[in-house]
């Protein structure tokens, strides 16, 4: 009986798999956006102004952080937590594959967080005089928050992998 529950376990891993495939779909729905989003400035761009172009070009690298996000998380996800990829030697394959564990991948979700949210917060700051002050401030501290929890994340992972 015992054995059947942990092979019951073990193999429950599988269910994970259509959740990584759903998020190459929700990558192939943020490549969509970002690409409407260029054509629909393409012909408008000798008329929009500098301001404009700036918090559209924050928001493609935006998307291109949380695209790069969500790329991560999809194989390493995988690779941690359901199988190991096999990938043959003749096809190109990413460096960093077989080498992000949990940890590491909790500490890389934790700064790309930060960097997407240094994005928002860079958007804001470009477009200030339409944003009342109290959102500002918010803005601020919640940035300044996962901040904190992205070094606390690291340093505690620092920490526990010293000893």
């Amino acid at each position: 009986m015992e054995r059947f529950v942990e092979n019951l376990m073990y193999g429950a891993r599988w269910i994970l798999a259509p959740i990584y495939i759903g998020l190459s779909l929700a990558l192939l729905m943020l490549g969509i956006k970002f690409f409407q989003e260029v054509f629909h400035y393409l012909p408008i761009i000798l008329e929009t102004k500098e301001a404009d172009l700036v918090l559209l070009v924050l928001s493609l690298v935006d998307m291109a952080l949380v695209g790069g996000l969500v790329v991560m998380v999809m194989f390493s996800g995988y690779e941690n937590f359901v199988s190991q990829l096999d990938i043959s030697d003749d096809k190109e394959k990413l460096s960093w594959l077989g080498k992000v564990d949990s940890g590491t991948l909790k500490n890389k979700v934790a700064a790309s967080i930060v960097a997407i949210s240094s994005i928002h917060l860079l958007k804001v700051f470009v477009n200030t005089e339409n944003i009342d002050p109290t959102y500002l401030k918010w803005y601020v501290i919640i940035h300044l928050t996962f901040v904190a929890s992205a070094f606390a994340m690291g340093y505690l992972d620092k920490i526990t992998r010293h000893h």
